[in-house]
């Protein structure tokens, strides 16, 4: 076996250079989206997109090359007389009203803002860059998840298909060098080596998570939306990052009831709360199905924090119970128009305990932060 090879110095970027704009172009949407990504992570179009595949992203800090026009709309070429200096000011834009007031009207457009197509895969991609469950612990019963092929080693004996070329030049060029020849010129049957592989098998700990949702009367419009798009985030990121995790929804007003996803981001409820029943519930289905000593278990609740008085202190009580079996449990607390002083986050100041996590939503921009906060691990611990 012998060949011959041909070097090429011809700079072919050039015939490229579409491609490698396009390219740069995307990277910097990139950029800008993860920059962006507060604003983003609760646009309505996303989480109410029906799982399409592409979505359009606003992004308002990228621009598109474009001609910029003299405001002043003054004749002039560009070039000057060849008197001036460094640091002389040529001219200036004259300042101009934007809107009503003592400059009058504005005759001026609006700042324009970018619009990316980007699938929901490459979204999440960066939005669950840092994240992942924390506290995982290793259980009893690890469950297989994959099995893969990993070639592992060289040796002489093998398949044509699996031929590791590089190898085999390096063992022709020693050959021929031990035999005072220069180069390669032929290849032997000694020669040849070939790639062999082992199958590789991942484990992974069982996990489960409880979603539970307050659909009382009082969570209105903004408050049912901000929960949905933090769970709408929370179902994605566990099924992309985990193969093993089981995800439990959990709606309540007065009474809770376990629920199917589709009824978790569609239907909606009225009446009173009661956010006890929920913890209930919880700790019911953790005892009847899922043994801590087998798995690892999430609680997180998303409510207006408007409860019965009476409720509060049993909340804190079936809270703690939880704590004694799950790796976390958070609690989101999202302050809407109708906003009241007395809320269950006031009550669970009292819990002292670092598995409990308690935050507050007043806009769709604490969305990401929320997420960072419940599922923010060592850098070690993020699963790739």
């Amino acid at each position: 076996m012998s060949g011959k090879y041909i070097i090429s110095r011809e700079d072919w970027s050039l015939h490229r250079k579409g491609e490698i704009d396009r390219q740069r172009h995307q990277e910097k949407v990139r950029e800008a989206i993860k920059k962006n990504l507060a604003d983003v992570v609760s646009e309505e179009s996303i989480i109410m997109s029906d799982g399409n595949k592409v979505i359009k992203v606003p992004i308002r800090s990228i621009e598109e090359y474009h001609f910029r026009y003299d405001r002043g709309k003054m004749k002039h070429a560009g070039q000057g007389d060849g008197k001036s200096k460094a640091g002389d000011v040529l001219g200036s834009d004259p300042q101009q009203g934007g809107g009503k007031g003592k400059g009058g009207a504005g005759e001026e457009p609006g700042v324009d803002y970018y619009e990316a197509d980007i699938t929901i895969d490459e979204l999440a991609e960066l939005i669950f860059e840092d994240l992942g469950l924390p506290n995982l612990e290793q259980k009893k019963k690890p469950e297989l998840v994959s099995e893969s092929v990993e070639f592992k080693d060289v040796r002489k004996m093998g398949i044509s298909s699996n031929i590791d070329r590089k190898r085999t030049i390096y063992e022709a060029i020693k050959r021929n060098a031990l035999q005072g020849k220069k180069g390669l010129s032929t290849i032997t049957r000694d020669d040849l080596r070939y790639k062999t592989w082992d199958v590789t098998f991942k484990y992974e700990s069982s996990a489960v998570v409880l979603a539970m949702m307050d659909t009382s009367g009082s969570m209105g419009p903004f408050e049912k939306y901000i929960a949905r798009s933090f769970f709408f985030w929370m179902v994605r990121f566990l099924r992309t990052k985990y193969q093993n995790v089981q995800i439990i929804f959990l709606a309540h007003h007065v009474e809770a009831r376990e629920t199917t996803e589709e009824e978790f981001f569609a239907k909606g409820a009225s009446g009173g709360t009661r956010c006890s029943s929920v913890y209930k519930l919880a700790l019911e289905i953790i005892e009847n199905r899922f043994p801590p000593q087998d798995y690892n278990i999430y609680a997180f609740h998303f409510s207006d924090g408007d409860n019965l008085a009476s409720d509060n202190e049993n909340c804190v009580k079936l809270v703690n119970e939880l704590l004694k079996v799950c790796n976390l449990v958070g609690y989101g607390e999202i302050e809407g128009p109708y906003y009241y002083t007395s809320t269950l986050r006031s009550a669970y100041k009292k819990i002292n305990n670092p598995r409990f996590v308690s935050i507050t939503i007043k806009d769709k921009k604490d969305v990401y932060p929320a997420l960072k906060k419940f599922f923010s691990v060592a850098p070690e611990q993020v699963r790739n």
